[in-house]
């Protein structure tokens, strides 16, 4: 059940930029796990609501770049099977976004090609996590693609639209700290999910982007927790949104289904 909403001060200049976001963002049974919808709403609520929100989901890679459509209400993208039918009934009905749009493209390079995907609503990347955070569906949001899962693409885009944190706009990316099929198969396999887990976080300490850059060569446990880019490099694009990387708080930490669902917040 979600949460029910609370008034909360929304972002004003006086409050500085907001901080970027990295969230994991569990599976559609994760709407169901009271613990996990109420570390999302009260981590939401520890900050100014934003005027506005731009997410980017381990679930849509699109070349060069695409967003999502910016009608008011439209229908989400409901992008998973194997789940009771019940989670693609799920509405999250947000305003028109259209105007977030436009002050997006004009972040994004000179010429930059970006088709609005205008039947395609939020992915479950980016509605599951913003649903529990801001259960009223009362901001407008923009999912942008991800035009590749090279680490430094996602985390030059992140730093593009950094300026957009200044306007009281929340830059967000959705992914997961670990993805690993096999360690929730297998708990002999959770000791390299935690690994990871702990070198991720020490990198983000230190401000190390050249090491989280290059994941697969220098993190131990890479290849377990994460045997595709896709739910790792939306952290690239929350540490290329932040002027201080090295600023990176643990908003989240557990570890769930031999995976660890860290997620962070970065000024």
């Amino acid at each position: 059940m979600l949460p029910l909403a609370r008034k909360q001060p929304v972002w004003t200049p006086s409050n500085g930029p907001l901080p970027s976001l990295f969230v994991s963002h569990g599976a559609p049974f994760t709407l169901d796990d009271p613990q996990w919808i109420a570390d999302l709403f009260q981590w939401a609520q520890s900050i100014p609501k934003p005027r506005a929100v731009v997410v980017v989901s381990a679930h849509w890679e699109k070349a060069p770049k695409a967003i999502s459509g910016t009608a008011a209400r439209t229908p989400l993208y409901y992008d998973f099977n194997g789940f009771h039918p019940r989670y693609k009934t799920l509405p999250y009905a947000t305003p028109d976004a259209t105007t977030l749009a436009q002050r997006l493209l004009k972040a994004l390079p000179h010429r930059t090609t970006v088709h609005e995907f205008t039947g395609r609503g939020l992915d479950h990347g980016a509605f599951i996590p913003l649903m529990a955070m801001y259960p009223t569906a009362d901001i407008p949001i923009v999912q942008l693609s991800m035009p590749s899962l090279d680490p430094g693409t996602l985390l030059n885009l992140g730093a593009r639209l950094r300026s957009l944190r200044e306007e009281g706009i929340l830059v967000l990316g959705s992914g997961f700290m670990t993805h690993s099929f096999a360690a929730f198969q297998n708990p002999a396999l959770v000791a390299h999910t935690a690994t990871f887990d702990a070198w991720a976080t020490d990198a983000l300490t230190r401000g190390d982007i050249d090491a989280l850059t290059d994941f697969p060569g220098k993190a131990p446990g890479a290849d377990v927790a994460h045997p595709t880019a896709d739910h790792y490099v939306p952290l690239l694009f929350t540490v290329g949104a932040a002027a201080e990387p090295s600023s990176a708080v643990s908003a989240i930490d557990r570890m769930v289904l031999g995976n660890s669902t860290r997620s962070a917040q970065m000024s």
